[in-house]
């Protein structure tokens, strides 16, 4: 990617946005909303909140730069011949970025309760005792292998120019939400490395000790994802990069 080009610099930042809303308003929900006294939003609000995130950011970005706001899926839509190779860093660069700002955005503001507890984990991912229901790495690392698998093969569907016009971004996230309904007590679900680098560095010990698998298994589920529907679905499709507008005729 060429960042002297005015365009993919707008597209790096519609990413390091999007995905600033995504960590923002996804982990938001569940340190300050999941558990909050007698009107709590729990399990089912947190999904819906990563849902409701991907989902306005895809309708609001999705033509500028395709609303990837996850490495595992800019790493997976290039896997599918869907996403130049060459655009994978900056995207994923931006990304990382948004999350860490959206997570000192929302420590920020949580921290200004006198309940909170940053031992408590501050919605990072984690596996055995750091899990939520205490399953086993192995169990994490195939809960999150599958789910990321099978939201990239959401995404290239719903993406297809032979899908539904202009229905993706409501089929990416109820996608995301049904992911985070089944995920959440296994790894707290992160299906997006991004998502789980920023908590994790305030979190910090066991969660920086632990976010490997958050960056290895999402990877390896997406690439998976990509490669299973490209073979499915031989028939090419636009690349998912966002729309150039068209340049007005002379």
């Amino acid at each position: 990617m060429d960042l002297h080009n005015s365009q993919n610099v707008h597209k790096c930042i519609a990413e390091g946005i999007g995905t600033f809303w995504l960590t923002f308003a996804g982990c938001g929900s569940a340190v300050i909303a999941a558990a909050f006294p007698d009107v709590g939003i729990g399990l089912l609000g947190v999904s819906l909140a990563f849902g409701l995130s991907v989902l306005t950011m895809a309708y609001a970005i999705g033509h500028i730069s395709g609303c990837h706001l996850n490495p595992a899926v800019t790493v997976g839509l290039a896997a599918g011949g869907r996403f130049p190779k060459q655009d994978i860093a900056p995207y994923i660069i931006a990304q990382v970025i948004g999350a860490i700002v959206a997570s000192a955005a929302l420590y920020a503001i949580a921290s200004g309760a006198p309940s909170f507890d940053i031992t408590k984990g501050f919605a990072a991912n984690g596996y055995g005792a750091h899990s939520p229901g205490q399953y086993s790495l192995i169990s994490c690392f195939i809960a999150e292998v599958v789910l990321t698998m099978m939201f990239l093969f959401i995404i290239m569907g719903a993406t297809h120019g032979k899908a539904p016009v202009g229905f993706a971004p409501i089929a990416i996230g109820l996608g995301l939400t049904l992911i985070h309904l089944v995920g959440i007590p296994v790894t707290n679900t992160s299906v997006n490395p991004a998502r789980s680098t920023g908590p994790a560095l305030f979190a910090g010990g066991w969660a920086m000790a632990q976010l490997w698998l958050f960056w290895i298994a999402p990877l390896i589920g997406g690439i998976l994802g990509g490669m299973l529907y490209r073979w499915l679905s031989e028939e090419p499709s636009a690349q998912v990069t966002g729309i150039a507008p068209a340049s007005p005729a002379e």
